[in-house]
């Protein structure tokens, strides 16, 4: 069992930046890829941007690609998420999720494992 717990959302003014964590459980070995998605007001969880987590391969939204870093810590069992040049289109939850197969991914239906989320908003 896999337990992911983010951190590190809040309000910011357009054009800052926020760092998210996420902190895979103690008991927990990884090597499955990860990823953070998002989820806005009445709108459907979307891809933000994953990694591998041997080799740290990464791919993006193209919403975020630029602005947004995606990195894990393998020692620290912990993934990140820096967000520069906020927009308020970014306010959504932020969620983070772990694989259980290899390969990167997009869709929410492929990860198995999700954390609790943690609120971003961004104002104008």
């Amino acid at each position: 069992q896999v337990q992911l717990v983010e951190s590190g959302g809040g309000l910011v003014q357009a054009g800052g930046s926020l760092r998210l964590s996420c902190t895979l459980s103690a008991s927990t070995t990884n090597r499955y890829p990860m990823g953070w998605f998002r989820q806005a007001p009445g709108k459907e969880r979307e891809f933000v941007a994953a990694t591998t987590w041997s080799v740290g391969s990464t791919t993006y939204a193209d919403s975020v690609k630029g602005r947004f870093t995606i990195s894990r810590d393998i020692a620290e069992k912990a993934m990140y998420l820096q967000m520069n040049s906020l927009k308020p289109e970014d306010t959504a939850v932020y969620y983070c999720a772990a694989r259980t197969t290899y390969g990167l991914a997009t869709w929410p239906q492929q990860y198995s494992y999700w954390g609790q989320g943690t609120q971003v908003t961004v104002s104008s």
